[in-house]
């Protein structure tokens, strides 16, 4: 391992390939096409094709195409190598000494509340926290309630819930009170709510740079096209809001229905991202 961990380091010692894997790591499991990522990143298509040529051939990335389309998704398994080798072997299984300026830097459930026996703090983070995210918020608290506190916020909020999505909530008898669009920079702070699950349910906001999360928090990309942006009649945008809220209903039941307190970080962190690959086609609830 030690020659394939010079190369990966290699590559990942220029700033912009870094900066291509590591936006393809915030979206994975979901694959990302090249025109997308030179948005995000901001990369010329010519430059962006010579980054992304190294870190294919170093494994670190992989390649599928859809149509017409190449998409690109990150390579865990490359990156779990990579891992086990600095602290396995560099660190000599003493990952502190790698790490320590990192409080817990390998979360461990030993010393803490077991998962069963308190309510798990979940936020979902979109652009504008006024349709996607406030969906998931007000349907964990519907679903699971009991077992879960749910939070939604917006990397650059929109100041107001959209009101067909909050419509479509009241329709469906699901309770809107207390749902707003707020920044997630009020989770960030010192006396914010530390999160035990963090999902990103659209593309724009995983795409961004944001600081970890503390204690480190099973997360996870749940993409999907925002029902804001729809045109046309009232009717149409309410199909585009319908079809959020179903593709949202049906992962959540899914997240709600895993065995939390049994399952190891790893099946865990498996399973929500399995939730995202999931045909998840809108639900008639």
């Amino acid at each position: 391992m030690e020659k394939d961990a010079t190369t990966l380091l290699s590559t990942l010692g220029h700033p912009q390939r870094l900066l291509v894997w590591r936006l393809l790591m915030r979206r994975y499991p979901q694959p990302v096409a090249a025109g997308e990522i030179a948005e995000a990143t901001g990369l010329k298509a010519s430059t962006l094709s010579v980054y992304l040529s190294a870190l294919r051939q170093s494994g670190l990335i992989g390649q599928e195409r859809q149509g017409t389309s190449l998409l690109y998704r990150a390579e865990i398994g490359t990156a779990n190598d990579l891992l086990d080798y600095l602290f396995s072997d560099c660190c000599r299984n003493r990952p502190s000494l790698c790490l320590s300026g990192v409080s817990d830097p390998l979360p461990s459930r030993e010393g803490s509340a077991p998962m069963a026996d308190r309510k798990l703090n979940v936020l979902f983070i979109c652009t504008g926290n006024s349709a996607r995210s406030i969906f998931a918020e007000a349907l964990v608290r519907h679903l699971a309630g009991d077992r879960f506190n749910a939070y939604s916020a917006g990397t650059h909020p929109a100041g107001t819930p959209n009101p067909f999505a909050v419509k479509l909530l009241q329709d469906k008898g699901i309770a809107t009170e207390g749902l707003r669009s707020k920044n997630v920079d009020e989770f960030q702070g010192a006396d914010a709510p530390k999160m035990d699950f963090v999902f990103t349910v659209c593309d724009q906001a995983a795409n961004e740079e944001c600081p970890a999360w503390d204690g480190q928090p099973v997360s996870a990309h749940w993409g999907m096209p925002d029902p804001a942006k729809a045109t046309g009649t009232d009717a149409e945008k309410a199909l585009a809001f319908q079809a959020a809220y179903g593709t949202l209903l049906n992962r959540l039941r899914a997240f709600a229905a895993l065995p939390v307190d049994s399952l190891d970080r790893i099946s865990l962190q498996n399973a929500v991202d399995q939730i995202s690959l999931d045909d998840t086609s809108a639900a008639e609830a």
